[in-house]
């Protein structure tokens, strides 16, 4: 399993690296910013209907692989049915790979798994959690191609992965009814402006075939303590 590689997170976003193709909606990454003030309300993730999905390819879109990352803990505040801030952590050794998504008979999923564990990737012995601090939340009026269906947001928010924060923007769903609050967003990251970037170099053709980019889907819900 050494030409594999995921996206979290991080997630969340949260997440969680592979390969891939970049097929998801339009993403900006920044320098940090600061983090949105907690206004209103204060809503706490329900761990259990939440979660990070990743999905990558080897260049060209082919080989996809694809698995999940649970959210360790979070919240999101709104106020006047608004979303105004939220943080999340992604529990990095939660990693998991999908076995449906590896069918070659002389791969294994959890040779994956170990591999995107390891300092290679995500190193989660070191960095076993990944964060995602929301900076800002303005309307979204304008449709955007490959966006999750319903988007009606413009998030930004500072994604941590192996001890390093960027600000990321992507489109994003969100729903307010009954003092419940859920986030849908499916977007794409370049692993590499995170530092990690094993099977990323051209210099060797055996190692570059590994896409640098991550499709990240999350699906986060929360409600009243």
């Amino acid at each position: 399993m050494k030409k594999f590689n995921v996206l979290t997170l991080a997630a969340v976003t949260l997440f969680l690296t592979a390969c891939g193709g970049k097929s998801s909606s339009e993403t900006t990454t920044g320098e940090e910013q600061q983090v949105a003030e907690k206004k209103g309300e204060v809503l706490v993730v329900n761990f259990q209907r939440s979660k990070v999905d990743w999905k990558a390819f080897h260049k060209g879109g082919f080989s996809p692989r694809w698995g999940t990352l649970s959210i360790k803990s979070g919240e999101v505040s709104i106020e006047a049915n608004e979303l105004t801030a939220g943080d999340f952590v992604i529990d990095m050794q939660s990693l998991k790979v999908d076995p449906a998504s590896v069918t070659e008979k002389d791969k294994k999923y959890s040779e994956l798994e170990s591999h995107l564990k390891s300092a290679d990737f995500f190193d989660v012995e070191k960095n076993p959690t990944a964060g995602f601090k929301i900076t800002s939340v303005t309307n979204l009026d304008t449709p955007v191609k490959d966006a999750v269906e319903g988007a009606n947001k413009t998030i930004s928010g500072n994604l941590t992965l192996k001890g390093k924060a960027l600000n990321v923007t992507f489109p994003a769903k969100v729903t307010i009814v009954d003092g419940t609050a859920t986030l849908q967003a499916k977007f794409t990251v370049n692993r590499t402006d995170w530092d990690i970037k094993f099977g990323a170099s051209q210099a060797d053709p055996a190692e570059w075939m590994i896409s640098k980019d991550i499709e990240i889907g999350i699906n986060v819900s929360a409600a009243k303590k």
